[in-house]
Order: structure tokens, then C-alpha cells, then sequence
């Protein structure tokens, strides 16, 4: 323990600021702190998180806030408990309260990666894939916003390279078989079989889907497992975890019932977050980093909840 101090520390903060003005936002980011979160059997999980603080400054004259006090709150109120809207509120209201009315709005942007456990298609492996996420929630006049932006990568295969390569097997099995006849199916099933019954291949190559949504403030949990769910299920080819052949084959056939531009990504994308209850708004974009080309195809779409 460090000896008491006969003179007291210089505190500076408190002189009057030059060219006095209000400041919209002043605080930290990036502060390590872990930082619990639903687990899947409803447990709270604790991850390691980045974290962002801020609070006005309405009191022109004021040279700076409390930032220490900031820093301590934060700490301490987000490992306790898993989060929740309700959970965030209260620890922006405390963080309001704690500059002693030099405040009126706080905001707080939380940023970690969801590990959700992901079964394979068709075997019985499963696998952990994890989805970075950022919760983003600012309290203004008692108004709490709260905005979840996630990603999710699956694999697009182009319909145009998809339709050039369907060409290219039809001409190989004309020249293949212009002197037979008959047909047999077997024969036919063995040609397709073999390394002659493909003449070409489709591109098509990972993708990923960045989404961000504003939440109604109806809703009491912060669902990012379901939000994911909605989101590969509408794009249909999810990248996998464990696979063996049986999945493999399940994912390629995935890809054939789901051929898509990136246009077609972005309204899959749209269609499944405007169906969904929960969401005020949102913003998406897929980017296609494609095989065939040095540059990336993307598509950008917004909107609003539908129900």
C-alpha cells in the first residue's frame, strides 16, 4: 500500500476549457474487458470483447468528462450477466449518471466473435464457425437505439459460368455419342461418370454477406443465432466445419439448386430480413471474391421490416 499524501493530486480537468463549446462525443475505444453473452443451453458464456464508450459533453465550459469513471463501469457491468437490451440500458444510464450532469447521451459499441456450434450435412460431424459481431446502443432522452451487425459467409456459384459449362458438357457428349445408337441409360450414366462426362466446371468461390440491423425496442434478447440461422438458410450454401465425402457431395449439390449472382445474394438477404418481426431496418452487402475475376462483385441493399 502506498503511503497517504500530504498534498493532494493536481487535477486539471476541472479549469474552465478555451474556446468553450459542447462536444457530441467524447470517451474511448477499443478497451479489452470480457464480456458475457447467451450461451446455447441459455448459460452466460464470457468472450473476449473490444469495446467503445462515449458520452456528450453539454456543459460548454468544461474542460473534459470523467473518463476513468467510464472505464471502471464498463468493467465491471458486462461480465456479470449476459446481455441483454435491458442490461445495456441500465449500463448506459449509469454511465450518463456518472459525470455528474456534464451528460445527457452515452453510447456503446461492443465488438467479439460468436462461436455457434454448425452440424455437417449430411454425416453426423459437427463443427464450431465463428460469425464476428458488433452491438452498437446508444440512451438519448430515454430512448434506447440499438443497431446488430453481424457476417456470414457461404459459397456462390455463378449462374452464367453454371450455363457455359452445361454447353460445353452437352457439346462433349454429342461428339462423344454422334455414332451410337441406341442409347442405353446405363451407358449414358456411366459416361456421365467418368471423367469424360465433364467437360467444364462452374466458378464459384466464397462469399460473404455483411449484415446490420436496427432492432424494434420490443424485443427483450439479442438473438444473433437466429438472425444467422435466417440469413444462411435464405442464401442456402452456408461454408461448412467438419465434412467428410457424404458432405461434400451434399454442399455441391447446395450449390447447384442455389446458383446466384451477387444480385440475387442481396435479394435472397433483404427477403429474409424483411420478413423478420424484430427488425426496424437494415443494410446489407454481399461481396462475391471471385474465382474468375482479380476484383470482387458486390451488391448493396436496405430496407425496412415488412410485418
Amino acid at each position: 500500500m502506498n503511503p497517504p499524501r500530504s498534498n493532494p493530486l493536481p487535477d486539471v480537468a476541472g479549469d474552465l476549457a478555451i474556446a468553450a463549446r459542447p462536444l457530441d462525443w467524447v470517451g474511448m475505444e477499443r478497451i479489452a474487458l470480457p464480456l458475457s453473452i447467451p450461451g446455447a443451453n441459455g448459460a452466460p458464456l464470457q468472450v473476449a470483447a473490444s469495446a467503445d464508450v462515449f458520452v456528450d459533453l453539454v456543459e460548454p465550459d468544461a474542460r473534459g468528462i470523467h473518463m476513468s469513471r467510464l472505464y471502471l463501469r464498463l468493467q465491471d457491468a458486462l461480465v456479470a450477466e449476459a446481455i441483454t437490451p435491458a442490461g445495456l440500458r441500465r449500463v448506459l444510464q449509469d454511465c450518463i449518471d456518472s459525470q455528474g450532469g456534464l451528460s445527457t447521451r452515452a453510447r456503446i459499441v461492443l465488438r467479439y466473435e460468436q462461436l455457434l456450434k454448425r452440424q455437417a450435412l449430411a454425416s453426423d460431424n459437427a463443427g464450431w464457425k465463428r460469425y464476428p459481431v458488433e452491438i452498437d446502443a446508444t440512451l438519448a432522452s430515454g430512448h434506447l437505439a440499438l443497431t446488430l451487425a453481424f457476417a456470414v459467409e457461404y459459397s456462390s456459384t455463378c449462374p452464367a459460368s453454371a450455363a457455359l459449362s452445361r454447353q460445353l458438357n452437352a457439346e462433349r457428349f454429342a461428339d462423344d455419342f454422334a455414332a451410337a445408337r441406341p442409347l442405353s441409360t446405363g451407358v449414358v450414366r456411366d459416361w456421365l461418370a467418368s471423367e469424360r462426362g465433364l467437360a467444364a466446371t462452374p466458378h464459384a468461390q466464397r462469399s460473404r454477406a455483411d449484415v446490420r440491423v436496427q432492432l424494434k425496442p420490443s424485443f427483450g434478447q439479442l438473438s444473433i443465432e437466429s438472425l444467422v440461422d435466417g440469413i444462411e438458410a435464405a442464401l442456402g450454401t452456408p461454408v461448412q466445419t467438419a465434412v467428410k465425402r457424404e458432405d461434400e457431395q451434399a454442399f455441391a449439390r447446395l450449390n447447384a439448386d442455389n446458383l446466384m449472382f451477387c444480385e440475387d445474394a442481396a435479394r435472397r438477404v433483404a427477403a429474409a430480413l424483411s420478413a423478420d418481426a424484430r427488425i426496424e431496418r437494415f443494410d446489407a452487402t454481399v461481396s462475391h471474391f471471385e474465382s474468375l475475376h482479380a476484383h470482387d462483385a458486390v451488391a448493396r441493399v436496405s430496407g425496412g421490416s415488412a410485418t
